[in-house]
C-alpha cells in the first residue's frame, strides 16, 4: 500500500518510530519532494484517520513496523494516498495484500453479502477473516458503521 510506505518513509530514515509533526511534514516535503507542506499535513490527517500513526501532543507515532516496509527504488506515492479510504477499500486493500486477487476477493465479498443480508463492510470483515487477514482496527468500524 503506498500509504503505509509513504508513512513509513520518514520514520525509516530517522530511525525511530516517534516524530514531531513538523519533522514528519519537512520530511517528505522538502526532503523527499513528494508533496507540499499542505499535502504533507494531509497525508497526517489521512494517517491518523486510518490508525497509521498517532499523535501524541507535538509528536505523531508510528503504529505499524516502519522499518520493516520496503520502500521501493524511485517510489514516488500519488496524490490518491491524499484521500481517506472507506472502510470497505481498506479492508479490499489488506486482503489483497494478503496475496488474494482483488477479483476473487470481491466476489467473494459481495456472495457474502448478499447470503448474509450483511452490508457491504461487514462482508468484507467477514471475508477478511475467513482468509486469515487480521483486520481488528478496521472492523470496529464496520461494526459502527452497522
Amino acid at each position: 500500500m503506498s500509504l503505509k510506505t509513504a508513512v513509513a518513509a520518514p520514520f525509516r530514515q530517522r530511525g525511530t518510530d516517534r516524530m514531531a509533526e513538523s519533522e514528519f511534514v519537512v520530511a517528505l516535503s522538502l526532503d523527499r519532494n513528494w508533496f507540499s507542506p499542505d499535502q504533507a499535513k494531509s497525508l497526517v490527517d489521512v494517517a491518523a484517520s486510518e490508525g497509521l500513526v498517532e499523535r501524541e501532543a507535538d509528536a505523531l507515532v508510528v503504529t505499524f513496523d516502519a522499518g520493516s516496509v520496503e520502500i521501493p527504488d524511485g517510489f514516488s506515492p500519488g496524490e490518491e494516498v491524499l484521500q481517506s479510504r472507506s472502510t470497505f477499500e481498506r479492508v479490499l486493500d489488506a486482503v489483497v495484500e494478503s496475496g488474494v486477487e482483488k477479483q476473487t476477493a470481491v466476489a467473494g465479498i459481495n456472495s457474502l453479502q448478499s447470503d448474509l443480508g450483511v452490508t457491504l463492510e461487514a462482508a468484507a470483515v467477514v471475508y477478511a477473516r475467513s482468509e486469515g487477514v487480521a483486520v481488528e482496527s478496521i472492523a470496529v468500524e464496520a461494526r459502527e458503521e452497522v
